[in-house]
């Protein structure tokens, strides 16, 4: 990294970093409270409201959102008549999955020898929080804040019920802003500066099958009795063509991604796919994961294997994801799902579907002012680098509530989730060169963007 007071400063803040980072991961803040207690949420939330008042933000308040859960909010005022940048994160965090899978304890930020911060939130999104207080205090001790900053840290991020979209509806001038910086995406690969110029949206739903009153010997029923679990089976089979592309009837699932390519052999490291097993689709990786729609199975509700009887299955019941590119609706993909999902199944079984969350896709302006000032950040923080445009298969759905409410601002994501941080699986992790560089770029991007 070139040496400047901005950069030199970062990293003087690193081992403050790493021990505010440390605390906010020990916070199990998962905002699913049939399995991880709200105290734990409300206490990581009350964190970042300290930290923020303790920075001098002004009207530090706790939201409390239609979905249950809080998000933080402060402002920080700047110079008269400064151009006003909103920084969002968010605080809440996946289960840990399974935790025996965990080489060190995921809610216990520890360094590994490869140098990389483990624990879960490391990268997505409690880093992000780090991130946006490394800039501001690095522009504090250099010559100050040269706008206007309002601070939000979401409490639900990722369970997708969507509890500040609503608030934001409801409030519509809190989080107003003339450039939005979005710190809840990553680098295509660390050392390479990344923003993300488009988020697939995503529609998700619950589907449960019923054939029979109640479970039936398999001996004595079976092969004439209608198994619920095997008509479930059916149904999220057909959900797929046999090269595993996603089949939904009426979706489009040839769209091409126009930008930066992604080698297949580096994703199958990416992704760390077994020797001998094929990637599922046609197309480039790209196209793949940034540019078609994409449907997964999150979870099935059946009988686990030890203790299992001899049975045929009365109900199941299945998690479904359905993620959705720009260009398509997905309210429409929704409705095409569901009409999918009841025209598959099978003999007559009874189905049900429940609605559990739902967001439209993203495609930002990369030929904004703002942009301009994050590629000449970027420049500086990862020398020798040019900043590069990507897609991102998750989705943001508080993007395009923004990008609603206010289409005058310009949108940028960038952060932590570079392909090694393993979010939302086992092991997540952060690179601190990482947190060190993007903290960098947002800080001298804030110092750009108020000059331009």
């Amino acid at each position: 990294m070139s040496p400047n007071p901005v950069a030199e400063t970062v990293a003087s803040l690193m081992p403050r970093a790493r021990a505010e980072l440390t605390e906010l991961v020990a916070f199990r803040s998962v905002a699913d409270f049939d399995q991880f207690p709200r105290s734990e949420s409300e206490a990581a939330a009350n964190w970042v409201a300290d930290a923020l008042t303790a920075e001098g933000f002004q009207d530090v308040a706790l939201l409390d959102t239609p979905d249950g859960t809080q998000s933080v909010y402060g402002c920080l005022p700047g110079p008269e008549g400064a151009k006003t940048v909103l920084l969002y994160a968010h605080y809440d965090v996946q289960p840990p999955l399974d935790e025996a899978g965990w080489q060190t304890p995921p809610f216990e930020l520890t360094e590994r020898e490869d140098g990389r911060w483990y624990g879960r939130g490391a990268a997505d999104c409690k880093g992000g929080v780090i991130m946006h207080l490394l800039a501001l205090r690095a522009l504090k001790a250099n010559g100050g804040v040269p706008v206007h900053v309002k601070f939000i840290a979401e409490g639900s991020e990722e369970q997708g019920t969507g509890g500040l979209e609503r608030y934001a509806e409801a409030h519509p001038g809190l989080l107003e802003a003339d450039t939005i910086v979005i710190g809840d995406a990553g680098n295509f690969r660390a050392g390479l500066p990344t923003v993300t110029a488009t988020l697939r949206g995503m529609t998700m739903m619950r589907v449960r099958m019923d054939t029979l009153e109640g479970n039936l010997h398999s001996g004595q029923f079976g092969g004439a009795a209608p198994d619920a679990l095997a008509a479930l089976i059916r149904v999220l089979d057909s959900l797929r063509a046999k090269d595993g592309s996603t089949t939904v009837d009426g979706l489009t699932p040839d769209a091409s991604w126009e930008g930066l390519a992604y080698d297949e052999e580096q994703f199958r490291k990416d992704a760390k796919v077994l020797d001998g097993v094929e990637l599922i689709g046609d197309g480039t990786v790209a196209d793949r994961i940034w540019a078609r729609p994409a449907v997964t199975v999150l979870g099935i509700d059946c009988p686990p294997v030890v203790g299992a009887t001899p049975s045929v299955q009365a109900s199941a019941r299945a998690l479904v994801s359905l993620r959705v590119p720009p260009g398509i609706d997905a309210a429409e993909a929704n409705k095409l799902l569901r009409a999918h999902i009841e025209a598959h199944t099978p003999w007559g079984a009874r189905v049900s579907i429940e609605q559990v969350g739902q967001g439209q896709p993203f495609s930002a302006d990369t030929t904004s002012p703002a942009y301009a000032a994050m590629a000449e950040a970027m420049a500086v923080a990862y020398p020798g680098q040019e900043m590069q445009y990507a897609g991102q298969g998750g989705s943001i759905p508080l993007c395009n509530t923004l990008a609603s409410l206010y289409p005058h601002a310009e949108i940028l994501l960038i952060g932590l989730s570079e392909p090694a941080a393993q979010i939302h699986a086992v092991n997540e992790s952060v690179s601190p060169q990482e947190l060190e560089r993007l903290s960098v770029a947002e800080a001298l991007f804030l110092r750009n963007y108020a000059a331009s």
